[in-house]
């Protein structure tokens, strides 16, 4: 560091770790705590789903179950969303990451599906606009049936 200045990464909150060595603080380690206590909430929830698909004799996924327990806490507020934000938000930004072991198996099965990617896609479109379709017609008439509630003083 012959110009003064010291070259080092910086961690979310700006702090110099690879030049200076310094311990974490207090702050850091409650931030992290506070991360893994929401991670924890998450999984045991993702557990929770995992036994009920074992359970329950309907052809639903685990993190399906899991996702529905998770907006059932939230809806009747067993769990506040703060105790789940932060970590919600990384997942959701490391989620095009996850996508990744998927296309890989796809580039691993070329050759067994290399005779029919044109139904495959001819199938995924129209299913992909089916779905936007059907959530649109969702959204329209429980928008309308709202507003004729409210209309009628409900």
């Amino acid at each position: 560091m012959t110009d003064g200045r010291r070259c080092a990464t910086l961690n979310k909150h700006g702090l110099d770790r690879a030049a200076g060595g310094q311990a974490a603080t207090a702050e850091e380690g409650e931030m992290g705590l506070k991360y893994l206590k929401q991670f924890g909430i998450i999984l045991f929830l993702s557990f929770v789903g995992e036994i009920l698909h074992e359970l329950v004799p309907l052809p639903v996924p685990a993190s399906i179950y899991g996702i529905i327990l998770l907006f059932l806490c939230l809806e009747w507020r067993v769990i506040s969303v703060s105790a789940v934000k932060e970590a919600s938000s990384f997942l959701i930004e490391i989620m095009p990451v996850m996508f990744i072991p998927a296309a890989v198996g796809l580039m691993d099965s070329w050759e067994n599906i290399k005779n029919a990617w044109i139904p495959y896609m001819v199938i995924t479109l129209i299913s992909t606009f089916g779905v936007m379709a059907a959530a649109g017609k969702a959204v329209q008439f429980i928008m309308n049936w709202e507003k004729k509630n409210r209309k009628e003083g409900k």
